[in-house]
């Protein structure tokens, strides 16, 4: 078996894939088969590990190329309040595309993925994810913010290679497929040099979800990243635009994602995004120290939009919250870390007191789980919680309590929206594109079955995702990820948190 480190040679690498095509189009599949060298030894292994063409998986599955794919026989929750939720109801593929979603749909030449007792519904969308520490998942499950900053970023970060990039961020995708997350905003604040933002970049495309990229700062000892010699961040974000995003329309598109701190440090961030047409994700109110007025300075130079979404938000004051509303901003909530952490309380009430509809978000995977069923548990109780609270103390105008199709919309739809993709995915609309996923009911945590939206809510977990679809792909089915090679993957994984930790002097007993 090849050396994953030693595959390529300086410049170049040999391609695993299974089949290359020229082309004067830049599909997945080449992908696969291009490279430079700062991702060479990583990037060549993609191939091996991940059969990641349409060609490739239809050919495992043994779907003919281009065949439609008719979801039979499952209770569909579509998420579009004008089509509604169906006991028994179908979903017709054609393309990347769904063009039918009711019941007793006839197609002859579809293949057929049978939903007997299954919930289909509209893939999870994450709209936070630090991805590029997808090989350092639970270093840190005690961890507080400072504690974060101290280990991940200054001391891991600090000493991440391109190699050590893409093996993160292909972690992290993968893991967000098989647990029903089809869309995902990396939220990518490892750019030391332009290797290492080509190393995040083609792992997104080469693992097969759909996602946004945001690029961002790098990380060194100091926290002084503009200090690093090598970044390039932000003006390389024209680069990224004219070489792997010139087109909107493709599965991974680009964003920008602007650190914190003063105007002065905020401004070229957003400046250089606008001129490359994309959009913004930013943190904000995080800990009482973040409690600076930012979004009323930001506000005094006309710079904020309705194409920025505001991750966590936890001690904004009351002028900022409305600055949001008013120029169409989009909020990120991650209360599994906020609370954890010391974020702050998380704003779901906040939000929801001004009409924002939040999306979710996992954040970090070094101290929380991977998947959506905790995010929304996480939310839905804490809302709870809050509610409850001020009905004890005698608030004679206490919030409404939130349902938990409100929850699940926060994990879909609105987070669709606050991707800027609402037009593309989010619910189960004809004309939109087919990130699925199928959900087991026939499961000991879940069985008996008697209420669809309550059963993901509160009830589920990534052991019922059977089945999963991006675009139209099948990524999973049968409760197995299609097209990995998980020996290779494993070894991939294990090889750079191992580099990782020695660069970085950290002992790992893992006990």
């Amino acid at each position: 078996m090849t050396d994953l480190r030693s595959a390529g040679s300086a410049g170049s690498f040999s391609c695993l894939c299974s089949a290359c095509e020229p082309s004067s189009a830049m599909s997945r599949r080449q992908f696969l088969c291009t490279g430079t060298a700062g991702a060479v030894a990583a990037a060549s292994a993609a191939g091996a590990i991940a059969a990641s063409s349409g060609a490739a998986r239809a050919q495992q599955l043994n779907v003919a190329p281009g065949r439609p794919i008719l979801v039979k026989g499952g209770c569909v929750l579509t998420l579009d309040r004008a089509i509604g939720d169906f006991e028994v109801a179908d979903v017709l593929i054609e393309g990347k595309t769904i063009s039918a979603v009711r019941p007793n749909i006839t197609a002859p030449n579809a293949e057929i993925i049978d939903a007997a007792r299954m919930i289909v519904m509209p893939g999870f969308v994450d709209t936070h994810r630090h991805m590029w520490q997808g090989i350092l998942r639970n270093v840190l499950p005690d961890g507080s913010l400072e504690d974060y900053r101290d280990v991940v970023q200054r001391t891991f970060g600090a000493k991440y290679t391109p190699d050590d990039v893409y093996a993160g961020d292909l972690f992290s995708a993968l893991g967000a497929i098989e647990s029903g997350v089809t869309c995902i905003l990396d939220w990518s604040h490892i750019h030391n040099s332009p290797a290492h933002t080509d190393a995040a970049v083609k792992a997104l495309f080469d693992s097969g979800v759909r996602a946004l990229f945001a690029y961002g700062n790098g990380q060194n000892e100091t926290g002084r990243y503009w200090e690093i010699a090598t970044s390039k961040f932000p003006g390389d974000i024209a680069r990224l635009r004219k070489q792997y995003f010139s087109s909107d329309d493709q599965l991974v598109t680009l964003y920008l994602a602007a650190p914190g701190g003063s105007p002065e440090q905020v401004l070229p961030p957003f400046k250089a995004a606008r001129d490359v047409g994309a959009r913004i994700t930013i943190h904000v109110g995080v800990t009482p120290a973040g409690a600076t007025g930012l979004l009323e300075k930001l506000n005094a130079e006309k710079v904020l939009g309705a194409d920025t979404t505001y991750v966590h938000c936890c001690t904004l004051n009351d002028t900022e919250w409305k600055l949001i509303r008013d120029t169409g901003g989009t909020v990120s909530i991650a209360g599994y870390v906020e609370s954890l952490m010391g974020h702050g309380i998380p704003p779901i009430q906040k939000a929801i007191d001004l009409g924002i509809r939040p999306s979710l978000s996992v954040d970090v995977e070094t101290s929380v789980p991977n998947d959506f069923f905790s995010q929304m548990r996480t939310v839905f109780s804490l809302q709870k919680r809050e509610a409850w609270e001020r009905r004890h103390a005698g608030d004679k105008n206490p919030p409404a309590f939130l349902t938990v199709r409100e929850v699940l919309e926060f994990a879909t739809i609105e987070g669709a929206r606050a991707n800027g993709l609402d037009r593309k995915i989010g619910t189960l609309t004809p004309g939109k594109e087919a990130d699925i996923i199928l959900l087991h009911t026939d499961r000991l945590n879940v069985m008996p079955f008697n209420n669809a939206v309550g059963a993901v809510v509160t009830n589920m977990g990534p052991q019922n995702v059977d089945t999963v679809l991006i675009a139209g792909k099948v990524m999973k089915r049968g409760g197995q990820m299609v097209g990995l090679d998980f020996a290779r993957l494993q070894r991939l994984g294990d090889e750079a948190r191992d580099r990782v930790y020695a660069a970085a002097k950290v002992k790992n007993s893992r006990v």
